[in-house]
């Protein structure tokens, strides 16, 4: 039986769905496909953390609700994984990757897991993650997380760079573990991942989709968003995670500005229309082979009809501009979150998790807790960090996204794939969409200490609520050139 639903790896949302109407597979033997090949193949990997024990279940009854009801939607019985700092009020746990939380269970259902639950999605189980966000040690590599221990790249386990926090999410979808997964994003950890595993990603504007029962990092800057193996399936999964939330003030901002379905942008006739904005600042680190990857890329949006204006000035902001703020806002978010969890588990405050940690040393601190720390001895006060919100708005603003793509009436600008060219917008609270490019067959090592061989991706940036014209430009680059390819695994 395996062997006849292998057509399941790489099949997108829309192929599943037509075979589930046409009674050739069920959700149920979709979901016990994918919970084999996670048994048979993730341990190369290591991108699951859990599987949900009640998968199964949920899939035979959303396949009878089907005979009996009919469809609900392209979502209907597909199986969707989450991160780990998703909650879920079932028996899967929530923990961020952190042995403190390895026994957690949320009380109640995320915003973002309760929507896809009502639109007939199966959560499938979750995925391993960079620990606390990559908020907890600078020297914690990519995908590390105390519970889950390393997420490895698909397409060269233990020597190709995974990328960011939602590691497990996009090594898991590009592994085919999933029909698809939710990440989260506070700078990079959404299309970083994808960049790096050959997937799509989306980092929605902050506002799009609530963050209510998603372990925080940022207020200014958390969203949690889809990765998938093409832009359809990644516009197919938006649309179900929109809405205001009365728990997540910030989605208040997408009223009239947010669809439940982005499929309708789907246009990759839209190329022809399109002026797109090239920062060669960002571009300037780039090893050869990676700056050919975007020069061919650029290449192919020019021939696709695409204006393209070469080079844009984007203002640079340093580095560092909003730390104080990101600390600020970690410790006063992860002390609410930890302090509503149940009596049983061991931690309530970033206090306690440093002091859990140091008891612990030898699971929890392979790494050490710096940035907890740090984060937790932060006296930035409530005035003084309005003030610093403040005066990185204004520094920020004036001359960066807004002013570039105003005065070159651009619809996207396009970026390298790696982390420095994201910041830029994450910082705003912007979108951006991953999608793959290349791959680099030799690589080199960067000054990270990364390997740059693999997939490499480009990115496209927006204003605020740009969504539905960063679709249409990514699903055009991506028809225009079909980059994505399986790991061998």
């Amino acid at each position: 039986m395996e062997q006849k639903l292998d057509w399941i790896i790489e099949a997108d949302i829309m192929a599943l769905q037509a075979a589930m109407e046409a009674g050739s597979v069920t959700s149920e033997e979709i979901v016990r496909y994918y919970m084999t090949r996670i048994r048979n193949c993730d341990q190369s990997i290591n991108s699951i953390l859990e599987i949900n024990p009640d998968a199964v279940h949920i899939a035979r009854a959303l396949d009878k609700e089907r005979l009996e009801q009919g469809c609900r939607g392209m979502l209907h019985g597909i199986p969707v994984l989450l991160k780990d700092n998703i909650d879920t009020g079932d028996r899967m746990h929530t923990s961020a990757g952190s042995v403190a939380l390895a026994d957690s269970f949320a009380a109640s259902d995320s915003f973002v897991a309760a929507r896809l639950r009502s639109a007939g999605a199966v959560l499938l189980g979750k995925t391993n993650m960079t620990e606390w966000s990559n908020f907890m040690s600078g020297s914690m590599p990519a995908g590390y997380s105390s519970r889950g221990g390393l997420v490895l790249n698909p397409y060269g386990p233990g020597e190709l760079f995974v990328s960011g926090s939602s590691s497990g999410s996009a090594a898991a979808v590009a592994a085919n573990m999933g029909a698809a997964a939710i990440g989260t994003e506070t700078a990079g950890s959404i299309v970083g991942p994808a960049c790096q595993n050959n997937v799509v990603g989306i980092k929605p504007t902050v506002g799009l989709v609530s963050r209510s029962g998603v372990i925080p990092i940022s207020y200014s800057q958390d969203t949690p968003g889809p990765i998938a193996r093409t832009v359809t399936d990644a516009a197919i999964l938006l649309g179900a995670l929109t809405g205001v939330d009365d728990n997540d003030p910030a989605t208040l901002r997408s009223v009239n500005r947010a669809f439940a379905d982005y499929t309708p942008f789907l246009d990759a006739g839209f190329l022809r229309h399109a002026r797109i904005g090239i920062p060669r600042h960002y571009y300037r680190h780039l090893d050869p082979e990676r700056l050919a990857i975007m020069e061919t890329a650029i290449a192919a949006l020019k021939d696709a009809g695409a204006t393209i204006i070469d080079p844009v000035a984007v203002r640079v902001e340093p580095s560092n501009w909003n730390n104080d703020i990101i600390a600020y806002e970690f410790k006063k978010g992860l002390n609410r979150y930890l302090s509503r969890l149940a009596d049983s588990v061991p931690v309530h405050s970033l206090q306690e998790l440093i002091a859990y940690n140091s008891l612990h040393a030898e699971t929890a601190l392979r790494y050490g807790q710096d940035t907890l720390i740090r984060s937790q001895e932060t006296t930035l006060t409530g005035e003084a960090y309005r003030r610093k919100k403040e005066e990185a708005w204004r520094a920020a603003v004036p001359e960066g996204l807004d002013a570039v793509m105003d005065r070159e009436r651009l619809d996207a600008l396009m970026l390298p794939g790696d982390v420095d060219g994201m910041y830029a917008a994450a910082r705003l609270g912007y979108p951006l969409i991953a999608v793959p490019a290349g791959y680099c067959s030799k690589g080199t090592v960067d000054a990270d200490g990364d390997c740059t061989k693999g997939p490499f991706g480009a990115v496209f940036s927006g204003k605020a609520f740009s969504e539905p014209v960063l679709i249409k430009i990514a699903y055009g680059f991506e028809q225009a050139t079909r980059h994505r390819f399986p790991p061998l695994i």
